[in-house]
């Protein structure tokens, strides 16, 4: 192999790990500062060598940054696994084709101005897109470096994006001039401020970050507090019924519960309590006739003695609808005139029998949503029916805990990859949320970094909104939050438990949740533009 060959697939490797370090390693975000250099290189010396192909390089790079960090969805399924890691590879390196595209055009800055907006326009619209997978968001690479980015209260995650581009570009910017001879081209002032200006890019936002942390310094303290007990079951999925009946993992949540809840026994003048199990706990209720489910009568049966005790569950629910023609793409015939529509919600009950339910509106492509429902509905008919036709709500609602006295405290409840996206997160505060809660089961992934991730964009949303977020997951992580973004106390992976603690309710409202993503709709509008300057040079010269 040349050494002009081994230099680039070098700089490829090195960029793979040190833009999948902040992913798998807490308090190394700012490793993300500089590592997307390795790459900008690899396309300078690539130029520079008038190398032919080479997407193969940086379609290798984004590949091997994507199966570092998200090898572990293969767990779950390997063929939706590795369509994630190459799907996502592939769009990564469409937009870095695009900037290569740019620069036959584009002179200067330009094209790397052209890169940095579009691929923060490319995020954003994956936030929206039928098949989403904006896992590797450069934003969430601060997802356990939170004391750095205390500002994503103003920006969002996408505004870390914007810091990650801006610090790696200002650095490559000062490398070409030095290593090109231009650098003695400039004249002091301009020296002074090339080097300043990335010095303030780089440092600016730390500062800023610790200054607002300040505000947030007892974020745990607030004159109203809600008491919370999360149980952690510690149910494996896939012997999920095999093992144990439904009953019995009643037995054992409930178990679980009493034993934390005894002391507030037919106490009629307790204050309100949450109680939190799993995502998907049962998969024994219909929509509308709670009473026919095993589940929702043990659980409201137990309630009946913690008369302020209201209980938030996960399950996988159902409509049953009569009708001689299919009533939508999504619905499945069980029967004669008689179709079923399938749901993952969060369900809010207590002693009384009251009961609200909240459908998850953001779903995992394949295992629970079928994109394009109108096309491949019928297409996956023809194959038995093996993807996940699950549906959600138009729009987000929120579920109250209430005491006997009838007053109410709304919270949001996200489920699983619902904590994934940060303007969709927003709207549970928008809709009135003093605290937010997550329902996750994360041991689909085993024991590694997945799930580990995912607590970590939890801490991102509890930034953004400022709500602290009690979040239960089956198998761990379950943990409280704080506004702050700090895990305040938190279970172990793979365990039974039980974490119990109080949560703030709070009623402000940050720049973000109020005015959403304006960073990645500026960089849309800048990235469109762009895009038609260079169309229109391409067809002027």
């Amino acid at each position: 192999m040349k050494k002009e060959n081994i230099l680039l697939w070098g700089l490829v490797l090195l960029f793979a790990a040190l833009m999948s370090v902040p992913f798998l390693v807490p308090h190394t975000g700012f490793l993300a500062l500089f590592g997307l250099i390795p790459l900008l290189c690899m396309d300078r010396i690539a130029d520079m060598l008038e190398k032919k192909r080479v997407w193969i390089y940086h379609y290798s790079a984004f590949v091997l940054w994507n199966a570092i960090t998200t090898f572990w969805v293969c767990n779950a399924t390997i063929g939706g696994g590795l369509f994630a890691i190459f799907a996502n590879s592939l769009q990564m390196s469409t937009v870095f084709a695009l900037f290569r595209w740019s620069k036959r055009r584009f002179r200067g800055a330009l094209p790397y101005i052209f890169l940095m907006v579009t691929w923060i326009a490319w995020e954003r619209f994956y936030f929206d897109a039928e098949i989403s997978w904006p896992w590797l968001v450069l934003g969430n690479a601060f997802g356990r470096t939170t004391w750095a980015v205390q500002w994503y209260e103003i920006t969002g995650a996408l505004g870390g994006s914007l810091w990650v581009w801006a610090c790696n570009l200002g650095l490559f910017g000062l490398m070409t001039v030095l290593s090109d001879g231009s650098w003695h081209d400039f004249n002091r002032k301009a020296k002074f401020a090339a080097v300043s200006g990335y010095i303030t890019i780089l440092v600016v936002p730390f500062i800023l970050s610790a200054s607002i942390a300040k505000e947030y310094r007892d974020a745990m303290e607030a004159d109203e507090m809600l008491e919370t007990i999360i149980v952690q079951p510690n149910i494996d999925p896939y012997n999920k019924f095999q093992a144990l009946t439904q009953s019995q993992q009643n037995a054992i949540l409930l178990k679980q519960a009493e034993e934390m809840l005894q002391y507030r026994k037919n106490d009629s003048t307790a204050a309100p309590l949450l109680l939190l199990a799993p995502e998907t706990f049962t998969s024994d209720i219909i929509v509308g006739q709670y009473d026919r489910s095993m589940t929702w009568r043990a659980f409201t049966s137990f309630l009946k003695d913690y008369p302020d005790v209201n209980l938030l569950f996960g399950a996988s629910s159902y409509d049953y609808i009569q009708s001689a023609l299919r009533p939508s793409h999504t619905a499945r015939k069980v029967g004669d005139r008689m179709w079923v529509e399938s749901h993952n919600s969060a369900l809010m009950t207590d002693g009384t029998g009251r009961t609200e339910i909240f459908h998850k509106s953001k779903l995992v492509v394949a295992v629970e949503h079928t994109p394009y429902p109108a096309i491949l509905c019928r297409i996956d008919d023809l194959l038995g029916g093996v993807m996940g036709r699950c549906v959600g709500q138009d729009e987000v609602s929120l579920l109250n805990v209430k005491d006997t006295e009838g007053n109410t405290i709304p919270i949001g409840c996200a489920v699983c990859y619902e904590s994934v996206y940060g303007e969709y997160y927003t709207e549970y505060i928008r809709k009135g949320a003093r605290a937010m809660t997550i329902i996750t089961n994360d041991a689909w992934w085993g024991n590694t970094p997945g799930y580990r991730q995912h607590l970590s964009y939890a801490c991102l949303r509890a930034i953004e909104t400022r709500r602290a977020i009690a979040r239960c997951a089956n198998t761990g992580i379950s943990a409280i939050i704080s506004p702050s973004g700090e895990i305040v106390s938190e279970t172990g992976w793979w365990q039974s438990d039980v974490l119990e603690g109080q949560i703030p309710l709070r009623n402000d409202i940050t720049f973000f949740v109020d005015h959403g993503d304006i960073t990645g709709r500026l960089c849309s509008f800048l990235s469109i533009l762009l895009l038609l300057a260079l169309i229109v040079r391409f067809r002027t010269f």
